[in-house]
């Protein structure tokens, strides 16, 4: 018998095998010959030399560990990616050590590795609340031994029946003043805390959110600092029921979990006293001296979130742009293309639609990029101002609609470029589909999104109210104010615009945006101050009002942190100046086709107006399209981090392909397993007796 009809051997493409030319490799090179700046200097102004030397020495090292490799992420079941990444957060604690890795060095391997792992909320929130609600005596006792992994925790809040309603939760912690201790316990099924990252496995402590009794009096939620497993033998602790909620559509390299407590007590030290207390033994409760500490610590989260969101933009349309040019179909009888004295098929980057689908999804990377960062900004200048006694209300509010709207964004835009890249987009490979699973549940934790609007629409209506009463003033951290002012001054102002050109410019553009929120603002508030209209019969509306105030923030903080930012005034920059602007107009005019109606009904724009904006969308793709390429090479995503065939950046998309799914671990035998009892009788029934004697011979 021979080798290949061997029923054990692995299924291989010819190693002859090549792909019809022009190859990825040879488009890829001329797409990036087009450019007309400098990629390495818009890399080193979004991620700084030592960040981006610091990724190269630690990429090298992940490439070369076991516990790192990737391989078999797309063929790996729940279990399999579960124990890949207990071995990978073992793993990790080593090479610290080894190298010396500092915060940022362990937040680059992370990023790399890209895939969430049962300690992820121990870094991310566990620690975190410590280091914030814990007192220094509560630090000592929990916080110092988190740091060296001899407890792992997690956060337990979200309960089966509530969710974003916090003072919903079901959990009670009762103080018993005769004993010293809290009864935590479970009251209800929903009163279960359930999806808490890391408490179906790993965990052996929980921060615990909780309402606080003390006294027969309720208090709120408060959070407490929990041992829910022994520490000699990983069994729950008694009074504690715990295990992991099962498999979800992403995230199953996570031990979501839910736990319950059966009138469990725990020592006075498990309820985080750094700003309120519980006084013994009369169970005296002393209040925070301010209710909004906790707003800084959101806001913070939330910049980075919009953060994050530039990231997973921007890797879903680099996979989708370089596929694009490299991918090749039809001919295009307007303008033919040639390789080797023959027409070849056409690139589909060329075809305008496409671009139409991508260029907006890189202008949206940006758009969030210096957002996430002036947001990041705003957030140590709030903690100044909150040490002062001040808070910077706009900025709580805008991280609350900005979360909500850009997280939307991103998921809507993943699935977008999975498409644009046509049939292989729907395989694992591509690299996309997982993205899409993974980050799915950013649109409901740390605030549900259309939650989060309302959050933002009442401090839009709040200001509202303020400005028409002269009881608020502009400020440089307050852009709210200023578009409510401008629109009260003229609330029946018209666009400007005259020409397609005119809706380059930026103040107009700006100022468009403004006049739509604020005419928002403005009906709502009179439907509810005038005609008393309830809340719940405005959501539709305050969620619309959340969001054209966001895509307002988005749209000004784009322009202004090009405007101000001196690194982009600099001679040898203008030519990658005009690239970003020429994206921030895009970014702007194709939110606004986007959202044509409420313009419209705003009256700020008429019907010539939107067909000359339209007609600048196109013009802005033609200007855009040769630095597609190098747009999304800007961001510098190593192909480890992308794992994708089709977004590879050597162009080689069809061999990388083949060799994944060489991988197949249905590949591996040329005769499946289940051949013999399943498909050999079927069609074995079939066979005459003369084809039945030819084939026993073989």
């Amino acid at each position: 018998m021979s080798a290949n009809n061997n029923n054990n051997t692995p299924v291989r493409f010819p190693k002859k095998s090549v792909p019809k030319g022009p190859n990825g490799d040879i488009l890829l090179a001329a797409e990036r010959a087009k450019a007309t700046f400098n990629v390495k200097d818009l890399t080193r102004i979004m991620y700084s030399d030592e960040y981006l030397r610091k990724m190269e020495t630690i990429l090298k090292i992940l490439e070369n560990e076991p516990a790192f490799d990737k391989s078999d992420r797309y063929h790996q079941g729940r279990s399999e990616n579960f124990f890949s990444g207990l071995w990978k957060d073992k793993r990790i604690l080593e090479l610290i050590e080894e190298h010396n890795w500092d915060e940022e060095d362990l937040k680059i391997a992370n990023f790399l590795y890209d895939m969430v792992t049962p300690f992820g909320l121990h870094y991310d929130m566990f620690i975190p609340t410590l280091e914030n609600q814990a007192s220094d005596e509560q630090k000592k006792l929990f916080l110092e031994p988190a740091l060296k992994h001899h407890i792992v925790g997690c956060y337990a809040q979200t309960e089966l029946g509530h969710g974003s309603n916090l003072r919903g939760l079901e959990t009670t912690a009762t103080y018993i003043n005769e004993s010293n201790e809290f009864e935590i316990n479970s009251p209800n099924m929903t009163a279960a805390k359930w999806w808490i990252g890391g408490l179906g496995v790993a965990a052996n402590y929980a921060i615990v959110i909780a309402r606080l009794i003390t006294n027969g009096k309720d208090h709120g939620p408060h959070p407490f600092c929990v041992q829910i497993r022994r520490l000699e033998d990983h069994k729950p602790m008694r009074g504690v029921i715990i295990g992991d909620i099962g498999p979800k559509f992403g995230f199953n390299s996570v031990d979501n979990g839910f736990i319950m407590f059966d009138h469990y007590c725990v020592p006075h030290d498990a309820f985080l006293a750094k700003y309120s207390q519980v006084m013994t033994p009369s169970g005296e409760y002393i209040k925070p001296p301010n209710a909004k500490l906790a707003y800084g610590t959101m806001a913070k989260v939330r910049a980075h979130i919009v953060l994050d969101v530039c990231t997973v933009i921007a890797r879903a349309a680099t996979v989708a742009v370089r596929y694009s040019a490299v991918r090749k179909q039809f001919v295009d009888a307007s303008n033919p293309r040639k390789w080797e004295n023959e027409v070849m098929e056409t690139p589909i980057l060329d075809y305008t639609m496409q671009q139409y689908r991508l260029l907006p999804a890189i202008a949206s990377a940006y758009a969030c990029y210096f957002t996430g960062q002036d947001m990041i900004r705003l957030f140590d200048i709030n903690n100044l101002e909150m040490a002062k006694g001040n808070f910077l209300a706009d900025v709580h509010a805008s991280s609350s609609g900005l979360k909500s709207i850009t997280t939307t964004m991103a998921v809507s835009i993943i699935e977008d470029m999975r498409r644009a890249c046509g049939g292989h987009g729907y395989s694992m490979f591509s690299g996309l589909g997982m993205l899409y699973q993974d980050y799915l549940p950013s649109t409901t934790w740390e605030g549900d999104n259309y939650i989060l609007t309302q959050q933002t629409a009442r401090y839009l209506l709040k200001t509202y109210r303020n400005v028409v009463s002269g009881n608020a003033a502009p400020s440089e951290y307050n852009p709210t104010v200023s578009y409510l002012l401008q629109y009260l001054q003229n609330p029946n102002a018209k666009c400007p615009g005259e020409t397609p050109f005119d809706f380059l410019n930026q103040e107009m553009i700006i100022s468009a945006f403004g006049f739509r929120a604020a005419y928002g603002i403005a009906k709502a508030a009179e439907s509810i101050d005038k005609q008393g209209r309830s809340w719940n019969s405005m959501l539709v509306e305050i969620n619309r009002i959340s969001r054209a105030h966001c895509q307002y923030v988005l749209v000004r903080t784009f322009f202004v942190s090009l405007q101000n930012d001196p690194r982009f005034t600099k001679p040898e920059n203008v030519a990658l100046l005009q690239v970003l602007r020429h994206l921030a107009c895009l970014f702007a005019l194709y939110t606004i086709e986007q959202e044509l109606g409420e313009f419209f009904t705003s009256g700020y724009l008429n019907s010539d107006q939107a067909a000359m904006l339209k007609d600048q969308v196109i013009a802005l793709l033609e200007q855009i399209r040769p630095n597609a390429v190098a747009l999304v090479d800007a961001f510098a995503f190593p192909d480890y981090y992308l794992h994708s065939a089709l977004g590879r950046y050597d162009g080689k998309v069809y061999e990388s392909y083949t060799r994944m799914s060489e991988g197949e671990p249905l590949n591996q035998r040329q005769v499946v397993e289940g051949y013999e009892q399943f498909i050999k009788p079927l069609v074995h029934a079939g066979l005459g007796s003369e084809a039945k004697s030819q084939v026993s011979k073989l």
